[in-house]
């Protein structure tokens, strides 16, 4: 069972989007950025004046795109949810004539839906303008 549950582990863990895994098929271009840059990207953080290829390299694809007008003009924004895992510890207590029993469990998701999202970057021009981040 331990067995099983390592390699359940390992089969969620590499199916998942990292910066390493975004820089390792994107080397040419992240080897072009300032170290600086490479080391916010390897973060996974974003500044204002990144590039949308930037920002794809630290945080990925975006989970939705909007479109936002005001009297400066129009921006493109990208939003992020939280895909991380989330785990859950579960506890019962059971009984049935002169008999009881007690139970429990630790799982883990791969995420599940999160409507909140977890970030927005606003383009303006190619380069990013803003970084809303959500407190918890």
């Amino acid at each position: 069972m331990r067995l099983l549950s390592l390699l359940f582990l390992a089969v969620l863990l590499a199916g998942c989007s990292t910066p390493d895994s975004r820089i390792a098929k994107n080397r040419t271009v992240f080897d072009q950025l300032p170290a600086e840059v490479q080391q916010k990207i390897r973060a996974g953080r974003v500044e204002v004046g990144f590039t949308a290829e930037m920002v794809q390299l630290a945080l990925g694809e975006p989970d939705r795109v909007f479109t936002r007008r005001s009297e400066q003009g129009e921006t493109e924004v990208w939003g992020y949810q939280d895909h991380g895992p989330r785990f859950s510890i579960g506890l019962g207590v059971g009984t049935g004539g002169r008999h009881s029993a007690f139970g429990g469990g630790v799982a883990m998701t791969s995420g599940g839906h999160d409507p909140d999202e977890k970030i927005r970057v606003e383009f303006r021009g190619g380069k990013v303008t803003a970084v809303d981040t959500l407190k918890r």
